[in-house]
């Protein structure tokens, strides 16, 4: 399955409500577990901790998160149907996020602590989720996918906030302004 990446311009959509869940719904689920799962076999070093669904090219608000965000063996995720910010709370902290969808750049990124979301699950029941650390940062990244938002938009005026990883798993700064006249358009410059 190919994941889109930047800059491709269905990842600038605001994504339409579910409303209904159909076999369509669960079908667009299962090909994002599927994704994420193929996509992580191929990066030793990463985890595709979630996934939202216009990455794979589909127009509705749905996103799946894992379950164990510390273990890669646990291959399970929840989905969320239409989620909701309710909330934000706690301080703004900055820490470091990857995206499936901007192919080996990582920023730190500032972002609330705590975060209160609603949503329906697969089978169609309503929560409300109160989260905090790294869920939080991950709920709030992935939702902000569906409002056609990447995490490059919250820091692309902070030139030292640009990482790339090795090829030993270790993060290492950025040369932001060659980056930029490499590949104008990832990182949403005129060319």
């Amino acid at each position: 399955m190919n994941i889109l990446t930047t800059p491709d311009p269905r990842l600038r959509i605001k994504c339409r409500k579910v409303n209904k869940i159909t076999p369509e719904i669960s079908d667009i689920i299962s090909q994002m577990r599927d994704a994420s799962l193929e996509w992580e076999e191929s990066h030793p070093y990463e985890l595709s901790a979630a996934m939202a669904a216009p990455q794979l090219g589909f127009d509705r608000r749905i996103i799946i998160i894992r379950d164990d965000l510390d273990d890669k063996k646990n291959t399970s995720f929840t989905a969320l149907i239409d989620p909701e910010v309710i909330k934000t709370d706690g301080k703004i902290k900055k820490d470091y996020e990857g995206c499936l969808s901007v192919p080996a750049i990582y920023g730190l990124v500032p972002r609330p602590t705590k975060v209160k979301i609603k949503a329906l699950l697969e089978d169609g029941t309503p929560v409300r989720i109160k989260a905090e650390d790294s869920l939080a940062r991950t709920l709030l990244h992935e939702i902000d996918h569906l409002n056609g938002i990447l995490f490059i938009d919250h820091i692309k005026d902070d030139e030292k906030a640009f990482f790339r990883m090795n090829d030993k798993g270790d993060l290492e700064p950025v040369d932001y302004l060659t980056e930029i006249e490499n590949n104008p358009a990832l990182w949403g410059k005129d060319e």
